[in-house]
């Protein structure tokens, strides 16, 4: 029986890893952190998608992790507006998170027979993420076989996808891309100015994909410019 583990945090990316993997994998089980961000409203979500799925839905406590490290994301540090870009994203860069995230994964994985643990990182990320690109992965995935005796193995599907790719292809599995959530700003809705919201917008402008997401500012930036109506 074919088992894999999501790292999934309720945004559009993971979710759509998640549809995938529920229609590939007899075993699908999701896998959630609580690091003290302060967008909790995501661990809400990434509940309610996985049991609108029927899948296994566990959340590891990471708090501890979380206050050791340095970014906006937990701390009261503002969170950057603007484009999704490396200069003005660098402030919510949670050291090594991915690779926290993934061991842990590969852990579960492992513990349940072994399997595949599925990374929804993308092409969009690497700028500004180390730990979201390809030589990442090539390690990690590395890492885990060995740690495992090859049980279990680490794949990220979008690692050379934007997110403009990852709206089309979710809006083709049929994901619930409107009960995803992206925004870094820890309200209860999309805030529409910080760099996931900008470009959460904008994924789905250039797919093509009419967006249900409700903003608090839905005006249409691309790299920092507004876009015409």
């Amino acid at each position: 029986m074919s088992l894999a583990v999501v790292s999934f945090s309720g945004g559009l990316d993971s979710t759509v890893a998640l549809a995938i993997a529920v229609d590939s994998y007899d075993e699908v089980v999701a896998l959630s952190a609580d690091y003290g961000q302060r967008h909790t409203v995501e661990l809400d979500t990434a509940a309610r998608i996985a049991a609108r799925y029927g899948v296994r839905h566990h959340v590891v406590d990471l708090t501890g992790y979380g206050a050791l490290t340095t970014s906006s994301l937990t701390s009261d540090e503002p969170i950057p507006h603007g484009p999704y870009d490396e200069e003005n994203m660098a402030s919510t860069v949670v050291p090594a998170r991915n690779a926290v995230f993934a061991m842990i994964a590969t852990g579960l994985a492992e513990s349940l027979g072994g399997g595949d643990v599925i990374l929804a990182i993308h092409g969009g990320d690497h700028a500004v993420y180390p730990d979201c690109r390809p030589e990442f992965l090539a390690s990690a995935a590395a890492t885990a076989e060995l740690a495992t005796d090859g049980n279990v193995t680490i794949d990220a599907p979008f690692i050379h996808m934007s997110k403009t790719d990852i709206v089309k292809l979710g809006a083709t599995h049929h994901a619930p891309l409107g009960e995803t959530w992206s925004c870094y700003e820890g309200g209860r809705q999309h805030c529409g100015r910080c760099g996931t919201c900008t470009e959460r917008k904008l994924a789905f402008h250039e797919a093509g994909v009419p967006d249900p997401t409700a903003y608090a500012d839905d005006t249409l930036y691309r790299h920092g410019q507004q876009v015409p109506a």
